[in-house]
């Protein structure tokens, strides 16, 4: 019997989702060799995650692919909860203005499109490797890294590599083999999804919505590609079977007259759930994306959740195996992603219990109650605000730390092409240089357009520098040769 070819990579990524290319992507710009083991063999192409927020399209800047990403999304002015009357309980508005990640705030996507602008781009990356038809069957660890089997269209072959990531799904073989549990948040509802191809987008809401019947929960939604969604929730004594047969989807739709506007693309049955891996890491394996994580649909921040934990991922990874940063910088991982990872499922189940109401006494108090909240201007709309970092790779007590940069944009550019990636170090006037860290100072004429939006922020924190970490979360902020100095014993000194 012939032996098993040996591929050898810094990184072995199991799935081929957008996770999983996106971490890929991050990697192979720093040089990180990666392989990524897809055991399907062409993307998946209809439907599924429906919106993307301004922080994960800034990541796609960063790899060459926002641009094609917002050109097939489609943006919503706001997302309204409606109660069965038409009456407002909550409204999120601004989902169409620029967030602070510097592209629009909501983006209404199709993920198809959104996975084959991301895996073209790969082939811009030597670095990477794109194997489809492969599936991870089983791995070990030894004292260099880790052995992995995985069964490919030439037979059962062998890859060496210094890490693994899990980015394999909800079901996550890796997670299973690796003995990790789950920890379960107590949401759990089973939803019908309807994808439909629009011919005549007068006939649809232009708006996202929500609509809190108790007689049939339903959420309308825009995506991208010329595509809208309506999700139905199953009431209890209704199988997956019957409620998805065409006869019940003519009469789930029948309401929203839309005959002859819309086409039937793809119904589901999903059960949306809450759930976060007991452990991010373990050893040389890493989670990221549904198989650390599962959150309802109602926030919009599944995918993005995923995108996050790659961006997270890729600088400590790229720290480890081209800066010489120690293992344990990945121990942060989990620390850092977590807290903003409850906060935004508890965000989702939140909106989803507003929704999820079918006794009719409790949906009209809860209607009495948020109604009579709004009219007080108590209602907790607006733009969702997660917590910031508050452990793990920050200067822990100065002004900023673990919050969220924002990216200045100043007559079509953007800070981010300006300054590149890894670091910055940013102060006022003239910047020394600092190993490592890209420094520039206000008086930098790369700087200029954006010199008054830096200044801005650096006043309001009343810092006379700021450290922005690769994943453009705020170091700290303080002296620079302290905050320089600062950086370099968090990141390679190991705290």
């Amino acid at each position: 019997m012939a032996a098993a070819a040996i591929h050898e990579c810094d990184v072995l990524i199991a799935g081929g989702g957008p996770t999983g290319v996106t971490l890929a992507l991050l990697l192979a710009r720093q040089g990180v060799s990666v392989i990524v083991a897809e055991k399907e063999a062409e993307v998946y192409p209809l439907p599924r995650a429906a919106h993307l927020d301004h922080e994960i399209i800034r990541v796609f800047q960063e790899v060459g692919a926002a641009e094609a990403i917002v050109r097939s999304s489609r943006q919503s002015s706001r997302y309204d909860f409606l109660n069965a009357a038409g009456d407002i309980l909550l409204r999120f508005t601004g989902s169409d203005r620029i967030g602070p990640g510097g592209w629009p705030a909501a983006n209404m996507i199709h993920q198809p499109s959104v996975e084959r602008v991301l895996r073209d781009r790969l082939a811009d990356y030597p670095a990477a490797r794109l194997e489809t038809r492969w599936d991870v069957l089983s791995f070990a660890e030894d004292a260099d890294g880790v052995i992995a089997r995985v069964a490919t269209p030439d037979g059962q072959q062998e890859v060496r590599a210094r890490y693994l990531v899990g980015a394999d799904g909800a079901r996550s073989p890796m997670r299973k083999a690796a003995g990790i549990g789950f920890e379960d948040l107590g949401f759990e509802e089973p939803w019908l999804v309807v994808d439909t191809i629009v011919q005549d987008f007068s006939r649809l809401p232009p708006v996202n919505l929500q609509i809190c019947d108790p007689d049939r929960p339903t959420t309308c939604v825009l995506m991208g590609e010329g595509r809208h969604r309506w999700e139905f929730m199953i009431r209890p004594g209704e199988t997956p079977e019957e409620i998805s047969a065409d006869a019940s989807i003519a009469r789930l739709m029948a309401p929203w007259k839309v005959d002859g506007a819309v086409t039937l693309e793809r119904k589901a049955v999903y059960t949306f759930r809450a759930r976060i891996a007991e452990q991010w890491r373990k050893g040389r394996l890493l989670l990221a994306g549904d198989a650390a994580h599962q959150t309802p649909p109602f926030a919009g921040q599944g995918l993005c959740s995923g995108i996050r934990d790659a961006a997270n991922l890729a600088w400590k990874l790229g720290a480890i195996l081209r800066e010489g940063a120690p293992d344990s910088l990945l121990d942060s991982y989990q620390p850092e992603r977590e807290p903003n990872l409850r906060a935004t499922i508890g965000m989702a189940i939140m909106m989803g219990r507003t929704v999820c109401i079918t006794d009719p006494a409790a949906a009209a108090e809860r209607d009495q109650q948020m109604l009579a909240a709004r009219a007080a201007g108590q209602s907790p709309d607006g733009a969702p605000a997660y917590p910031p970092l508050d452990t793990g790779v920050v200067l822990a007590g100065s002004a900023g730390a673990g919050s969220y940069f924002p990216q200045a944009i100043a007559d079509g550019a953007r800070l981010d092409d300006a300054l590149g990636a890894g670091a910055w170090l940013l102060v006022r006037g003239n910047a020394a240089g600092e190993e490592g860290i890209r420094s520039a100072g206000l008086d930098d004429p790369a700087l200029a357009p954006f010199r008054q939006a830096l200044e801005t922020w650096l006043d309001a924190h009343d810092a006379p520098t700021v450290l922005v970490r690769p994943d453009r979360y705020v170091f700290g902020t303080g002296d620079a040769a302290v905050l320089a100095q600062a950086w370099r014993n968090a990141v390679f000194a190991g705290g």
